[in-house]
């Protein structure tokens, strides 16, 4: 690997070093797989010692590829062991899909229950092992993508590390991270979505939320309403037209200054109603409402606004 990691540093110095002859360019650049050193300006090949870096041999379909791979899963954050250490299947057959016989059976079942007690060494690793299941589970629940559990992890590895778990629930720490997390990666979930599929209050949520992204320096924009909108459109069955009519209100009404101090899915919730009645594909209050998980006087509080705000009687 080193020589590899060398080969590629000497190569990148000699496109810094060498000139184009065609055009005498200086702007040199390798390219992806490292075999071509080519001319930006007029695109002129200069040097081509083309090394194939990729394995011997060949596959056609996924499942080839994964049977011909010499190497495991990518390493995970989402585990307490980064995903490395090995597992003992529950299938109970052999390489050829036999099934066990009972005695290989009992010692297979043996064998599963004493890995899982050595996969932890302490209780930290357990606290640690149940925390980012509990994430994985929440996030699962919420529909959430893999990016944000890895986000996720990522956080609550950081407030183990400066020791913000003590004195809290590790439901109530595992469930602010998610929290942040989806924050993070512009895939918002409000703090109601988050705490149904919770074993911890909202209240708790959100203070153990603010506590870790201040210490923490978690530096957190404000929600955009918009980004709730096709979320909400989608549930409530409406169309195109009604989405880019309720993002066009969000847009006007921010501008005016209405967005600040209010909660974003009440507001984006509004939107939705107004651009409904727009439209001509009325959806009452209460409907809109149970979607957004908002209380109807919100709606009709933050409708007002925005219909005067945007000059429609």
């Amino acid at each position: 690997m080193e020589s590899e990691e060398k080969q590629e540093e000497q190569t990148d110095e000699q496109a810094e070093q060498q000139q184009c002859p065609e055009c005498e360019s200086s702007a040199l650049v390798t390219s992806a797989d490292g075999g071509e050193i080519v001319c930006e300006d007029c695109g002129l090949i200069i040097d081509e010692g083309n090394i194939d870096r990729g394995p011997e041999w060949r596959a056609f379909n996924h499942s080839e590829r994964q049977e011909k791979s010499r190497v495991g899963a990518p390493t995970t954050q989402t585990m307490h062991d980064k995903g490395l250490t090995t597992q003992i299947d529950w299938k109970d057959k052999d390489a050829y899909g036999r099934s066990l016989s009972s005695e290989k059976r009992s010692q297979m079942h043996r064998l599963r229950k004493w890995q899982e007690r050595i996969r932890t060494k302490d209780a930290g690793e357990r606290n640690l092992q149940f925390a980012l299941s509990e994430i994985d589970r929440m996030a699962s629940a919420l529909g959430v993508p893999r990016s944000v559990r890895e986000v996720a992890s990522v956080i609550y590895r950081r407030a183990l590390d400066e020791d913000l778990i003590r004195g809290r629930s590790i439901e109530g720490v595992a469930t602010a991270c998610l929290y942040a997390a989806c924050r993070q990666e512009d895939i918002p979930r409000s703090l109601e979505e988050v705490s149904e599929v919770s074993r911890v209050e909202q209240k708790e949520i959100g203070r153990t939320y603010r506590y870790v992204a201040q210490e923490l320096s978690l530096k957190m924009e404000p929600v955009d309403p918009k980004q709730y909108v096709p979320r909400f459109v989608s549930e409530l069955e409406l169309s195109e037209e009604v989405q880019a009519k309720a993002n066009e209100i969000i847009d006007v009404t921010a501008e005016k200054g209405l967005l600040s101090g209010k909660s974003p899915t009440g507001y984006a919730a509004a939107a939705i109603y107004a651009a409904s009645l727009l439209c001509n594909e009325k959806k009452t209050q209460r409907e809109v409402a149970d979607v957004a998980q908002v209380t109807e006087v919100t709606i009709r509080n933050r409708y007002q606004e925005q219909i005067e705000a945007m000059g429609i009687h």
